[in-house]
């Protein structure tokens, strides 16, 4: 089970974007993933008429390796860490550490 998902808040901890949040686009499978307006790159294109993709610099972006985010916590309003735990009828659920509220409900 990962710890970070397609659609959680997270806060970036480290790097040239440290303390911005933003959502989790896509989970990509070697351990890094995409986040909304962070990391932002400027890739210069060049353009072709006959697919009509116009030319020029444009803004995307890029990957980010999981350990330079961490799940946003609305009750502290801090990055926490997160933990997995069995539940009694054997689902498997996130939970943060520090204050022990579940993700998954």
């Amino acid at each position: 089970m990962r710890k970070i998902r397609k659609g959680d808040n997270v806060i970036v901890i480290s790097g040239r974007d440290k303390g911005r949040k933003g959502a989790v686009v896509s989970v990509l499978d070697n351990d890094t993933l995409i986040v909304e307006n962070i990391n932002r790159v400027k890739r210069h294109t060049r353009g072709n008429p006959q697919q009509n993709k116009p030319g020029g610099i444009l803004e995307k972006e890029a990957p980010l390796h999981v350990s330079k985010v961490a799940l946003f916590n609305p009750g502290t309003q801090k990055a926490g860490r997160v933990g997995v735990k069995r539940l009694a009828d054997g689902k498997r659920v996130r939970f943060f550490k520090s204050n022990g509220e579940m993700i998954d409900a």
